[in-house]
């Protein structure tokens, strides 16, 4: 686990070019100042590596893993064929695919995942990639063929940014990427430049959709995706730029699969993410997700497992309890660490600067990573995806009979007038009552109108922080002009490629699609890359192995999904010998206190950050409709919940930190 950064310049030019020039010196300078700015993702190692004519440069900050001695170091080069590579994450089989190549005759030097990559690259190609098992961000330079390959992985755990540049200190257009977004603005070559696009999705949501960002020019490589890049079709002409999917969620099951299968896939899934020659521990919260794979880990483990929780002082939200209980049943050496009011707020601007893209949620995996890491770990496993896979929110039930509901509704005319009709009545809550209209669900009804008979639509009104007339009020008209531009919060390819992923699915199982896609993959796992990467901590995800997620696809949807919210099925396949009463309780996830917190003891810097009218508008939002937002908080008004107003704070906190605006 580890952070990469890189620059790739025209790839036409002749490979016998001389290094040592201007515009190489200055690519070099650039990627050693991206890479400075992840020095917190690899304290145990940097390195910088450049091709013979400078046109090519990786550079890598190691955080050690597998093989903690030198022979580790990054970016790496393949003596036989020259490729090199910097690579970011964890290949959890490479034991078995260095079994395989041994068998091939190829032989290593190391006992790392990052050389069985290469070989494996020297060995099958980029057919490679699908062999993977694992998290992973790989920059691989073949001077074979003069082409540089990004590769992320299959659910996207680790990512990846990139943009193209137009600077002639650098000798023209150059590609740079990096696995952070702010590292890129640290090159001091890429404009600090707000994209309205990215604002309009982070209205919508509280983050933004990719594979835009939220700063002009700045793209996320997909999940599942190979991006290629080669000269061009003379010398000095525009490199060609190639994406390749090369895996996809699993829409339909490739075949039935019994539990017993299930089960294995699942064990295994665990088990080999337990590889690590750091010190290695398990967040466990009390809940089924987590417990089920401390349970697996530790049913699996010759010596007893180490389980972290952490506890709060506040009644109704320390569950520490609960995960005490689950780990005394299976044996687990726990460790309990209390977060109170004052390191909260002692440690909220860490927090805070912690954030890569602005994120109303981000900063409840920062403490409890941090509190990780204090306490010894350099690697946790986290339950993430179970809810997600196995049926564990409301909206599993909900959404579907939403849709069904939502057949009644004759059609546009109707819906207009009930949309006209649902901003009169927000009209007056914003001029009469000099308040905001309520953004509960009966105050959604003009929405879930607009979004009926889609089941894409209905999810992205479901999880929409603001109603669309809110969203409308708080921006300026740039970003309003964008909020045109996009549907239900998403870029309209984005809505295209997710109204395709669902179409003909069950309805539940269609449901879990949208959530391990938007709420998994958009959010969650770029959150807990970036709140856990800034404290040195590497965060593995089991329950969203892509082989477990095929698996999962295979089984029947009643016995997957219920009874509903019950998990029923993940609890009798890891959890069945356990006293089912310890998870017989209403759900309830990892939750900070942040709402009794922060209600008075952070009032003094949001008023200050909604009175400055320069910054609010410098980011697209209109002063006026900010205040109104915050003085309804402060009321208790229906619907205005921490995250409304949370989510505003951050995005203005953001954009000051790294002096981001929209162009005039």
């Amino acid at each position: 686990m580890c952070g990469i950064a890189g620059a790739v310049a025209g790839l036409s030019s002749p490979s016998e070019a001389v290094a040592g020039t201007e515009p190489g010196r200055a690519r070099q300078s650039c990627v050693q100042k991206i890479s400075a700015a992840l020095q917190h993702r690899g304290p145990d190692g940097d390195g910088l590596w450049s091709s013979p004519a400078d046109e090519v440069v990786f550079a890598h900050r190691r955080l050690a893993i597998i093989d903690l001695s030198d022979a580790g170091a990054q970016p790496m080069v393949d003596p036989g064929t020259g490729c090199v590579i910097s690579f970011n994450g964890e290949i959890y089989n490479f034991r078995e695919l260095r079994a395989e190549l041994e068998s091939a005759g190829e032989s290593f030097e190391s006992r790392t995942d990052t050389e069985v990559v290469l070989k494996a690259y020297k060995h099958w190609g980029l057919d490679a990639v699908r062999r993977l098992r694992g998290i992973f961000a790989i920059a691989l330079w073949d001077p074979r063929s003069r082409v540089v390959h990004l590769v992320r992985d299959h659910q996207g755990i680790k990512p990846l940014y990139w943009t193209e540049v137009r600077n002639e200190s650098l000798g023209g257009e150059t590609l740079l990427f990096s696995s952070e977004l702010r590292a890129l603005l640290a090159s001091d070559v890429v404009e600090r430049r707000l994209d309205p696009l990215g604002v309009a999705s982070y209205l919508f949501q509280g983050f933004v959709v990719g594979p835009g960002t939220i700063v002009d020019g700045v793209r996320l490589l997909p999940a599942g995706t190979i991006l290629t890049i080669s000269g061009g079709e003379s010398e000095g002409a525009p490199n060609r730029r190639e994406f390749q999917r090369y895996w996809s969620l699993p829409t339909k099951p490739k075949r039935q699969i019994s539990e017993s299968e299930l089960r294995e896939v699942l064990v295994d899934a665990v088990g080999s993410q337990l590889v690590s020659d750091a010190p290695l521990g398990i967040f466990l919260s009390g809940g089924i997700d987590s417990s089920a794979v401390a349970a697996l880990a530790s049913a699996g483990a010759s010596d007893p497992v180490h389980t972290f929780t952490i506890g709060f002082d506040e009644d109704g939200l320390d569950e520490s309890p609960f995960a005490e209980k689950v780990a005394k049943a299976i044996g687990s050496e726990h460790k309990c660490v209390t977060l109170r009011e004052q390191d909260f707020l002692h440690q909220l601007p860490d927090a805070l600067d912690s954030i890569d893209q602005p994120t109303f949620d981000a900063i409840n995996t920062y403490f409890v990573s941090r509190a990780a890491r204090e306490a010894g770990m350099t690697v946790a496993l986290a339950g993430t995806g179970g809810d997600e896979l196995f049926g564990g929110y409301p909206t599993f039930s909900e959404l579907p009979k939403m849709l069904r509901g939502t057949k009644w509704i004759p059609g546009r005319t109707f819906g207009g007038a009930i949309r006209f009709g649902s901003k009169l009545v927000g009209s007056a809550f914003w001029s009469v009552l000099r308040q905001s209209p309520p953004q509960t669900r009966w105050g959604k009804i003009a929405d879930v109108v607009r979004a009926a008979h889609d089941l894409n639509d209905l999810y992205q009104v479901s999880y929409a922080i603001f109603t669309d007339e809110t969203q409308a009020r708080l921006a300026t008209q740039s970003v309003r002009a964008a909020q045109r531009e996009q549907e239900f919060g998403l870029p309209r390819e984005c809505a295209r490629d997710r109204r395709a992923m669902i179409e003909g699915a069950e309805p539940r199982h269609a449901v879990s699609l949208l959530e391990l896609s938007s709420f998994i993959g958009e959010r969650l796992l770029r959150d807990t890359d970036a709140a856990s990467m800034a404290v040195a901590l590497e965060v593995r995800v089991p329950l969203l192995d892509h082989l477990l997620c095929e698996a999962v696809a295979g089984v029947d949807a009643d016995r997957r999904f219920s009874p509903p919210g019950k998990k029923q099925l993940l609890r009798g396949l890891a959890l069945s010998d356990l006293d089912p009463s310890l998870f017989d309780r209403p759900k309830s996830g990892f939750v900070l206190p942040i709402d009794r917190w922060a209600r008075q003891r952070l009032k003094p810097e949001i008023d200050q950050a909604f009175a400055d009218d320069d910054l609010i508008r410098s980011v697209g939002l209109q002063p006026s409709a900010v205040r109104t937002l915050w003085a309804s908080y402060q009321a208790g008004k229906p619907g205005m919940y921490w995250s409304r107003v949370w989510a505003i704070y951050v995005l203005l906190a953001w954009c000051k930190r790294h002096d981001m605006r929209l162009a005039p």
